[in-house]
């Protein structure tokens, strides 16, 4: 540890951020990084906790007091090694991760947290910096051939680990850039999209092969590949969108919001829209249906594109400010959080459910609601019942309204259906809890298509994992 008395000298200081009339002018990521006095002492908080609950928070086990003790020592680049021997994309998660470890750290108990998160991504920008980053090939090649078909960072995770084993990796990405949510889902100013290129850059210094505009399935035969490669991968993501299945559904203004954050990062990268096809939120009331991040990130959007108002309604009540008994340390807190986004401009509700649409000559007008009463949790399943409260429904303008209600899981037709493996109750792929085998022999799944809609640290463990499945079933079928 750094310095033992560090957490009772030096309180938590976050990063600052451009003020939000400037920031809401570009699409840039907004964060200033302090002095390296200042980032020491903050790695210097890191205390001498014996059990550090934060590596078992985190979901790919990140070595944290030591990377926070080397930062304290001014040791960087044994900082950034020490990082990566557990995580293979530490520029992602210090900037998009919720930083589930935070909530585990033992000096969060009763004082704000070490800053995590902010420690790793200063460590792996300053390596960048330092040209301490630099493409490192397998020294032999085994000769074998894997297909990992999605290109966010489930499959990116778990081609960079089995290209370090020197097997032969191609991945298939059906859109045009590589990255999946990270380059086309999230918006530039949580991740700069230059960021997941130098990555990616990176790997294919490294050996990794990439072909974009690929939709194994439909352009091409998943049972072909099958054939061609020794193992295949599947980490598509989980891109069904839950839907609104009210009257009015139909009226033009009403879009999922991956349709609607995709087509402003294609903006971004220099795509032309027809301007048709455009979903724009200037100069419009636009309402959120959901209060997770994919809601906060159309918040941001809508704000930046000039939207008069914006309002973001969630069927579940308000969290509390503060962790309940019920939800103790070192769990994740389950409280009200606002986001950079929601700070830029919006009208938060709850326990709200939609009712219907109507419009005006097939153009969406407004939102018809009800408010909700929640019960206590059936201790047998942990859900709360709900039901409408009487006289609480109400109507509301609306020039677009953008679905950010999650996702259902993997979109089965097409790759999933060709090669019939085995899904679980809640329609991802089913697989081999260890392994992360599916059910045909030879193929594997890995991220939100096996484990649904999560986080991006959970998605680099499946990556991980998958890939450690994948080297130990070739080396098996070699000695067969």
């Amino acid at each position: 540890m750094g310095d033992i008395k560090g957490f009772m000298k030096w309180d938590r200081l976050d990063f600052k951020k451009q003020p939000i009339p400037e920031r809401l002018k570009h699409w840039k990521e907004f964060s200033v990084y302090p002095p390296d006095e200042e980032l020491r002492k903050q790695g210097g908080r890191c205390m001498d906790c014996g059990v550090p609950f934060c590596q078992s928070g985190c979901p790919i086990g990140n070595i944290i007091p030591d990377w926070n003790d080397l930062v304290y020592r001014d040791r960087w680049k044994e900082a950034i090694e020490r990082l990566h021997k557990t995580n293979n994309f530490p520029e992602f998660t210090g900037r998009i991760c919720p930083a589930p470890c935070e909530n585990s750290c033992v000096l969060a108990i009763n004082q704000p947290a070490v800053t995590i998160k902010n420690i790793e991504v200063a460590i792996i920008d300053r390596a960048y910096d330092q040209g301490w980053i630099k493409p490192e090939p397998p020294k032999h090649r085994t000769g074998k051939k894997i297909a990992v078909i999605g290109s966010g960072p489930a499959g990116l995770t778990c081609a960079d680990q089995l290209n370090k084993k020197g097997h032969t990796v191609t991945v298939y990405e059906k859109n045009e850039y590589i990255g999946g949510l990270l380059t086309l889902g999230i918006p530039d100013f949580k991740l700069e999209k230059r960021i997941v290129e130098r990555r990616v850059d990176r790997m294919r210094k490294e050996g990794v092969h990439f072909k974009t505009g690929v939709y194994v399935g439909k352009d091409t035969s998943a049972l072909e590949l099958k054939e061609k490669y020794d193992a295949l991968v599947l980490s598509g993501g989980a891109e069904a969108p839950r839907d609104l299945p009210v009257p009015g559904r139909e009226l033009k203004g009403t879009y999922f919001a991956m349709e609607f954050l995709t087509q402003q990062n294609r903006i971004n990268a220099g795509q032309k829209i027809d301007p048709k096809e455009r979903i724009l939120a200037e100069g419009k009331k636009v309402i959120i249906l959901g209060g997770g991040d994919t809601g906060s990130d159309c918040v941001g959007t809508s704000n930046r594109q000039g939207a008069v108002s914006v309002k973001q309604f969630e069927l579940l009540p308000r969290p509390p400010q503060e962790r309940i008994s019920e939800n103790p340390w070192p769990q994740w807190a389950f409280v009200y959080r606002k986001s950079t986004s929601h700070e830029e401009g919006v009208e938060q509700d709850y326990s709200i459910m939609t009712k219907k649409l109507s419009g005006k000559n097939g153009q969406l007008k407004k939102l018809h609601g009800v408010r909700l009463e929640w019960g206590p949790k059936d201790p047998a399943t942990g859900r709360q019942a709900m039901k409408e409260i009487p006289g609480s429904e109400f109507e509301v303008e609306v020039d677009l309204l953008l679905l950010a209600m999650g996702f259902v899981g993997p979109v089965k037709n097409g790759m999933i259906e060709e090669l019939k493996v085995e899904l679980d109750a809640r329609g991802n792929v089913k697989t081999d809890e260890k392994t992360r085998m599916t059910s045909v022999p030879g193929i594997f799944a890995a991220g939100d298509m096996r484990r649904g809609q999560s986080l991006v640290v959970w998605a680099i463990n499946e990556g991980r994992l998958a890939a450690e499945g994948v080297h130990q079933y070739l080396l098996e079928e070699a000695e067969r």
